[in-house]
């Protein structure tokens, strides 16, 4: 991982699987889930090594050693990456998120049109509608309704709160205990200093994004489980729904994390999207 001081002053960190200065490889932009440390996890590694891709991700602020941002929207996270792809010399990529990366992948192909082609997200939450379309299903929502307080009211309630097994389901388990273990040890990884950047995340996804789901334009794809306990499923219908190209991949046997096995599949829909 290497720090980059944005024009800001900030530092961010980028992970980047580039085997050469000169490496042509299409980019796929990775956005982390919340939390994460920002390292590139052996499953995406694998995977995109073996579709010819190559990975850039950039830890969002307040995880890993990035620098805290107070007050960030969503759409904050396409700036940031815009000034990573000039550094990187990447004029061009496809995007990807997962869970709270999921809103910050939409917001770079929504802010970005000319430098993302296309773009993918796993359990992704929706933009906020405090109706029960938006709540209903969620297995543990005390982050987010703290969040709905603010920034500091989230930190509270991170201090106290223990983690709720019963938010993943069967295969979730199966899942980390197989080919996403990687994913286990990275949020344990993030751990106590990852505090300011979960809630920062929690607060950015509670209030305004920055943009709307209408500004999407790029072919993008949404994959969601539809026993995910954690962003129910009915988000990622609403996420399709407000998109002009956008694909609802609606898997009915999973849940929040073993939706990221359709990760390879889906870094194959980017590529040929990316393409037409």
């Amino acid at each position: 991982m290497q720090p980059l001081v944005l024009r800001d002053g900030r530092t961010v960190l980028v992970d980047d699987t580039a085997t050469s200065a000169d490496d042509d490889r299409p980019v796929l932009v990775w956005h982390h889930e919340t939390p994460h440390t920002g390292r590139v996890l052996e499953p995406l590694r694998a995977a995109a090594d073996t579709r010819g891709l190559r990975i850039i991700a950039c830890t969002r602020p307040g995880f890993g050693g990035a620098d805290p941002m107070p007050g960030r929207d969503v759409a904050a996270g396409a700036r940031d990456l815009a000034e990573v792809l000039d550094a990187r010399d990447v004029d061009r990529a496809i995007a990807m998120g997962g869970s709270g990366g999921g809103p910050h992948a939409l917001a770079a192909a929504a802010l970005l049109p000319d430098r993302v082609a296309a773009v993918a997200v796993f359990a992704s939450p929706a933009p906020f509608e405090d109706t029960p379309a938006w709540w209903n299903g969620m297995a543990d929502d005390g982050g987010l309704r703290s969040a709905r307080v603010g920034r500091e009211a989230r930190i509270t309630w991170a201090a106290t709160a223990a983690f709720d097994p019963g938010q993943f389901v069967d295969v979730d388990w199966a899942t980390l205990d197989r080919d996403w273990a990687a994913l286990g040890r990275d949020a344990t990884a993030a751990g106590e200093s990852g505090l300011q950047g979960a809630a920062d995340d929690d607060v950015a996804f509670v209030t305004d994004w920055g943009f709307r789901l209408s500004a999407v334009r790029t072919p993008a794809l949404v994959v969601h489980g539809s026993r995910d306990r954690v962003v129910p499923v009915a988000h990622g219908r609403l996420l399709a729904a407000g998109m002009l190209h956008a694909a609802l991949d609606e898997r009915p046997s999973d849940g929040h994390v073993s939706v990221l096995t359709g990760v390879p599949r889906a870094m194959e829909w980017l590529l040929a999207a990316a393409q037409e």
